[in-house]
């Protein structure tokens, strides 16, 4: 049995033809040009489709399912994406438009969720029933798993754990309101937070660090902490911070068995996932008493969504 899954990102528009033990069979992508008119995507995203079953030598009646990963709040019911706001949709019925091209079931998801599920049903998080993935990239993306089903809220609105209240009117989220948990967690964040720093000391070791690279990234207070430096070690603390204490606020609402963290500073990998973990596991509510939260770095990195949205027709 075959399944497309297809990643909608504000850069690029991701599909896999996948097999129903979750193996990727063949990848391809296309750029997305977000400023065009939602049918001229829709037309790039049934193309795409048609050049992955195609690397099969399928028929379009082969397939037995496509799902769609878009980022921004999505009705899965309806088949709408509501409103995204990095790409030029709005109340956009793209399960209806879609249907113009292939029969089979389409399903739709916000792509947090979408990835949250694919981790779940073929990453890090198989065996979990409750799960939680944090996406720490240019905002805080947070799909919540409880007992097998996606938390989606009304409208599927729901479950966007970058913007709970962290600080009272403090810094601007990119959301309009000040003090989002993404504001200070996120890796945009990060490259703030080392900038700052580095404007401080244009002569230390991050300032070394980031010359080398050839900019500021979300490695470059990790890899100047390995040095020895003790302005990048002030830098990663306050930003182990950051991200334990929002996790800990959705740890106290949700408990879930495991959470996995995703996106590039994820590749700091088990060292940063343990400090994370012993934060959180100290002041999460109950502390020592309550069951202990298990942080993970997430497995499937590009190709959750894809996975994702491929799993939810499987």
């Amino acid at each position: 049995m075959y399944y497309l899954g297809i990643d909608v990102g504000g850069m690029s528009i991701k599909g896999g033809l996948i097999d129903e033990k979750g193996n990727i069979l063949f990848k391809e992508s296309v750029p997305t040009m977000p400023e065009r008119d939602y049918k001229d995507i829709i037309e790039d995203i049934a193309a795409l489709c048609d050049t992955l079953i195609g690397k099969e030598n399928l028929k379009k009646n082969d397939l037995k399912g496509i799902g769609v990963g878009i980022p921004g709040t999505i009705d899965p019911e309806k088949g709408v994406i509501v409103y995204a706001n990095n790409i030029n949709f709005k109340k956009v019925p793209i399960k209806k438009e879609l249907s113009k091209y292939f029969t089979c079931p389409i399903k739709i998801g916000n792509d947090a969720n979408v990835a949250a599920f694919g981790e779940l049903k073929f990453g890090a998080g198989k065996g979990a029933r409750d799960l939680i993935l944090i996406t720490l990239g240019t905002g805080i993306g947070t799909g919540i798993i409880v007992d097998n089903q996606i938390i989606l809220g009304k409208g599927g609105a729901g479950g966007e754990g970058g913007h709970i209240g962290f600080k009272y009117n403090g810094k601007k989220c990119s959301c309009g309101k000040r003090g989002c948990w993404e504001a200070y967690a996120s890796a945009s964040a990060l490259i703030k937070m080392t900038e700052k720093a580095i404007s401080k000391n244009p002569l230390g070791v991050m300032a070394e660090v980031a010359r080398e690279e050839g900019k500021v990234s979300g490695k470059t207070a990790f890899i100047a902490e390995k040095k020895g430096d003790k302005e990048a070690q002030k830098v990663v603390s306050n930003y182990v911070k950051y991200v334990s204490d929002g996790i800990i606020s959705l740890v106290n609402i949700f408990r879930p068995d495991l959470v996995l963290i995703g996106g590039g500073i994820s590749n700091e990998g088990d060292a940063l996932m343990k400090r994370i973990q012993q934060r959180v596991n100290r002041f999460s509510y109950g502390g020592k008493i309550n069951p202990k939260i298990t942080i993970k770095k997430a497995l499937l990195m590009n190709d959750a969504g894809i996975l994702g949205a491929a799993a939810l027709c499987i």
